[in-house]
């Protein structure tokens, strides 16, 4: 059976993957979805056409990736309390799902900005607001799978906390990461405008937490004598 402090750091490994291909895809979309504005949103499509392919694959790959860390983790924490691992995998497998179905919509986008067929069919008018349907689409979806994102990393936080395998402040920024995930969700459907305002802070703590776990999982490991305190199975 694989050591913790292997399945540690493979865990740290797929982690870090999906942090890079994950961060990739998210620049390349910033890059070229202009909210409001179908002409521009159309013409960054097409002038960055292989960037948004890359991209594409890029999101697909690091989805993949994800399930590869929660695997490891589930087996890495499993002992501390079944039910709550269970739940920790659940919610990862239903986020990457919500993330690989989204990715059609800019997939569609894609083809409709670039292949003639596609443009020629709907249009000067219509061709280009159907790009700019199509990626805000894609940016309500990636919203409902952080949901489902945000929420993983509470039970992965509360194991975390009590296996006694990690430093116990680690596992509340998790948590606690969790609910500030939420709260951007909320905010960027039912307040947009304050959701721009929250939003920095949000990504400060998500960013704190999640980069302290994968950083602990490829430098630490584990530690090396865990206490002995899991919550009951």
């Amino acid at each position: 059976m694989d050591s913790p402090k292997r399945l540690a750091r493979a865990a740290g490994v797929f982690y870090l993957i999906v942090a890079i291909l994950g961060g990739f895809a998210q620049v390349v979309r910033l890059d070229v979805f202009a909210p409001g504005d179908a002409a521009t949103t159309v013409a960054n499509v097409v002038a960055n056409a292989s960037l948004v392919r890359m991209s594409f694959v890029a999101d697909l790959t690091q989805a993949t990736f994800l399930l590869l860390v929660v695997m490891s983790l589930y087996r890495l924490l499993r002992h501390v309390n079944k039910s709550v691992a269970h739940a920790m995998v659940i919610f990862v497998v239903v986020a990457v799902a919500v993330i690989c179905l989204n990715m059609l919509h800019q997939l569609g986008g894609l083809l409709v900005a670039t292949d003639p067929s596609y443009a020629g069919a709907f249009g000067p008018e219509g061709s280009p607001a159907l790009v700019l349907l199509l990626f805000d689409l894609q940016h309500s979806g990636y919203l409902i799978a952080q949901i489902f994102f945000g929420l993983w990393l509470f039970p992965l936080g509360l194991l975390v906390y009590r296996s006694g395998m990690f430093p116990r402040p680690l596992g509340v920024t998790l948590m606690v990461a969790t609910g500030f995930y939420l709260l951007d969700v909320a905010l960027q459907f039912l307040a947009p405008e304050l959701a721009g305002v929250v939003n920095p802070l949000v990504v400060v703590v998500a960013t704190v937490s999640e980069v302290s776990m994968l950083a602990y999982l490829l430098i630490k490991g584990v530690k090396t004598r865990p206490a002995d305190h899991a919550l009951a199975t």
